[in-house]
């Protein structure tokens, strides 16, 4: 479940970057009342301990669980 809640907000920081990228707009600062309130901070250090645990994803064995 942590693996897949990292990865939804490694999405959103991806299509953030990406807004800011083409658009010059960032949608997280636009939210939540520009990059330097405190609630983007705190969706931009959520994106990047997510970012540091989803570094562990490379060394996991990929395990298919089936159901009989």
């Amino acid at each position: 479940m942590l693996d897949r809640i990292a990865l939804l907000l490694l999405v959103i920081g991806g299509i953030n970057w990406g807004l800011i990228g083409i658009f010059q707009f960032d949608l997280v600062a636009f939210i939540f009342g520009g990059s330097a309130a405190i609630l983007s901070r705190i969706i931009y250090v959520l994106v990047a301990l997510s970012a540091i645990w989803c570094i562990s994803l490379f060394f996991k064995e990929n395990r298919l669980v089936t159901q009989d």
